[in-house]
């Protein structure tokens, strides 16, 4: 294993936890690649980023409100009628004729901001990863690559053409593959798929996560969802966050969105810059993190027109 540039605390079993103190959010409306050069070299322990996926189609996202109605225009749970509101529509373009003439600049403003012993988590899926890699393993060197993140779920649509893709991968890089964070201990543990065959000691406490990851997308019902296209879930963010970074390090999401990343670093006493260009993201954000110390920040770095 390579060397901590800290070894997490050990907490003896009769403490109790120590209350971890909300960390900050500055949040920046502008271009990305503008705002990314703003910044001091190395100044990021932790960048993580969900640019868009390069479908080839607009993305688009409705936020609804489902209210009991007689008149209603349909029919749900014990036959009840039940009429819903469209309450707005978010959406983005997702298409690049080339991508990497997009990322490739911003991916190189990543690496000069991150720390000397930080690191990088790029989510993308099968449409880009390949190239993306290839792209990375040149920027940071191919011993920088620590590991490709699967991230399976299973919810959506199926094709009868090929097999449904239901992944994500999330590429992780080391700016120095000999000193990076990485604490196991503090990743949420996971049920054994045959307990029985563990010990009940075993099974009460789960098991670390490999390289596969299966959680559920954002529930349409659930309390995390915004209405923002592609958001991700916190349980994702939340195990990036805790495991490769530590309280009171400064983290970076320059594709902020809806925000999911930086409430993830808030929630767990780590202080994180968020950037994006859409108002809508910003609106949502400012909402969504109005429970911690929020900057907006007034960047020369600003879209403007």
């Amino acid at each position: 294993m390579p060397p901590r540039r800290k070894d997490p605390p050990v907490s003896a079993p009769e403490e109790v936890p120590t209350e971890v103190v909300p960390g900050a959010v500055t949040l920046h409306r502008g271009d990305n690649l503008k705002v990314l050069k703003t910044f001091e070299a190395e100044s990021f322990d932790l960048v993580y980023i969900d640019p868009p996926f390069n479908t080839g189609r607009a993305q688009k996202r409705r936020s609804l409100r489902t209210e009991r109605d007689e008149d209603g225009d349909r029919t749900g749970f014990k036959g009840h009628r039940y009429k819903t509101t469209v309450l707005g529509v978010q959406r983005y373009g997702d298409r690049f004729d080339d991508y990497l003439a997009f990322l490739g600049p911003r991916l190189e403003e990543a690496h000069r901001v991150l720390a000397a012993d930080g690191s990088l988590f790029v989510h993308l899926d099968y449409r880009e990863v390949h190239y993306v890699k290839v792209f990375l393993d040149g920027l940071f060197g191919r011993a920088s690559f620590i590991n490709e993140i699967i991230w399976s779920y299973d919810y959506g649509a199926r094709t009868k053409a090929r097999w449904a893709p239901k992944h994500d991968n999330i590429l992780w890089y080391a700016k120095d593959p000999s000193a990076y964070h990485f604490d196991l201990e503090a990743v949420d543990r996971i049920p054994y798929m045959a307990p029985t065959l563990v010990g009940a000691e075993k099974a009460a406490r789960g098991k670390t996560p490999t390289d596969s990851w299966w959680h559920t997308i954002v529930s349409p019902n659930g309390h995390e969802k915004t209405g923002y296209p592609t958001q991700k879930p916190l349980g994702i963010l939340s195990r990036i966050v805790k495991v490769h970074s530590q309280v009171g390090d400064r983290c970076l999401d320059f594709f902020a969105g809806s925000g999911s990343f930086g409430e993830a670093c808030a929630m767990n006493g780590r202080d994180v810059v968020l950037v994006d260009d859409n108002p809508d993201a910003v609106k949502v954000m400012k909402a969504r993190l109005s429970a911690f110390a929020v900057t907006v920040a007034t960047s020369r770095a600003r879209k403007t027109g």
